[in-house]
This record gives structure tokens, sequence and C-alpha cells, in this order.
């Protein structure tokens, strides 16, 4: 989407029929790959977040990182959006966003606490002008993810001029002074985060599209592709400001 615009809330996804066309599969063949690179390419130009290049495809280190899941967002059978999710523990802590605030949060995950780290959220230009909802679909995979790992905190990398969007749907507080990005034109980002178990119930009841069940939940991130479990230590986890 636009720099500054805010997505529409669906009154209604499943009344509106788009919620049911949507399917969410996780990325693992070559081919989907390349399909998902390629529409983070046309989404980050079309955004002016990057400038053109020869390979017009966004890729990284962490796209192969052993904490990672891809999700590509379908709808009608065509690819929309994309989210990878990282879970972060004390055995697995690679992500940008561990990298970029690790100050903030290597000390929390000492202490044995488990994040969930949603990055790289790309819509396809044109599919994004069209379904406004889809900030809401995608951004639903890693509310899933909190649930079924049962993180102590969903966490956000986000742009300054997104964060309206962040608190006001998922009660996000910002931990952190902004931040350059390394590769996007005169960007900060923000690290912002909420406390999963105490404030998720008021998020449902805002935003019922959040719920799911527990084989939804299974069916997304137990796959006999995982290539690690979440392990979680049975530690208290501290409060939600940063130490």
């Amino acid at each position: 989407m636009k720099s500054g615009a805010e997505p529409r809330a669906p009154q209604d996804m499943r009344g509106a029929g788009l919620f049911d066309r949507v399917d969410y599969r996780l990325i693992e063949t070559p081919e989907e790959r390349e399909a998902l690179y390629e529409m983070r390419y046309r989404a980050y130009l079309h955004g002016g977040l990057i400038s053109p290049s020869a390979s017009q495809r966004i890729v990284d280190v962490y796209d192969e990182s052993p904490n990672a899941w891809i999700f590509g967002i379908y709808l009608d059978g065509e690819l929309c959006s994309s989210l990878r999710l990282h879970v972060l523990t004390s055995e697995q802590r690679m992500s940008y966003t561990s990298e970029l605030f690790g100050d903030v949060l290597h000390p929390r995950l000492d202490r044995g606490e488990v994040f969930v780290d949603p990055a790289r959220f790309a819509a396809d230009p044109e599919k994004s002008q069209r379904f406004h909802e889809l900030p809401y679909l995608t951004l639903r995979l890693a509310y899933l993810a909190c649930d079924h790992f049962k993180a102590d905190l969903g966490l956000a990398m986000v742009r300054t001029d997104h964060q309206a969007f962040y608190r006001r749907v998922f009660l996000h507080e910002t931990l952190t002074e902004p931040r350059p990005f390394p590769g996007w034109h005169s960007r900060q980002v923000v690290l912002m985060a909420s406390d999963f178990a105490t404030l998720r119930e008021r998020v449902l009841t805002r935003f019922p599209i959040m719920r799911s069940s527990a084989f939804e939940r299974r069916m997304l991130f137990d796959r006999v592709s995982q290539r690690q479990a979440v392990s979680r230590p049975m530690l208290v986890s501290a409060p939600l400001s940063p130490a």
C-alpha cells in the first residue's frame, strides 16, 4: 500500500465472502519462492522503498533461517500477499528484527521468553488496491502464530508512519526510538510489541477475524517439513517495557 495509507477494517469478512476465498500456503517449492520474491520486489518498488534492480526480486538470508515460516496468501488461487514469520526463542534468535533491535530483545530471550516476529509483509500492488482487507488477512497469521507457540510478545518492526495501524489493531506499544532500516530509501523503523496473553481477548473482541481453531493453527504451523520444533522454557515472563 502507499505510504501513510490506512487499510480499512473488514466489517463483515465472512458476510462479504472474501475470507472464505483466502488460502494460506506455506511457501516451499522453488517456483513458489520465486513468485513470492518477485511480488516483494513489485510491492517495495511501488511503495517507494527501493530502487529498480536488474534481479527484480527481494530475498535475504533470513528467508533460509531454521526458525522461519514463509506464507503466501492466495485469493481465488492467485498470490496476493505474503508474510515471513520468525519464532524467536533462547535457542533460535535469527531474524532481521533481532539483529536490528538485539539490545532490547536478547536480554529477554536470555530469560526464556518466546516472541513471534512477523516480517517482509508484501502485497501485490494491483490487488492491494482492490482488496483493502489484505493487511488484516495477512497479519492474521502472526496472531495465530502467537496463539500456537504461546508467545510472550507479538513483535512488529514497523515503519514510523505505520505505527497507528499496529497500535489500533494489535494494541502494540512502541518500545524504541526510530532506527534506519538497511536498504530502504530514507525510511526508519521502530520496534513495537504487545503482551499477547494479557491483550488477546481485547483484540479478539474488537477484531473477530483474528479468531482461529486449534486445528487451523496445527495445519498452518505443524508441518512435516517444519525444520525444528519450538521448545518453550518454563520461566516467568518479564514486563512489556524494555529493560
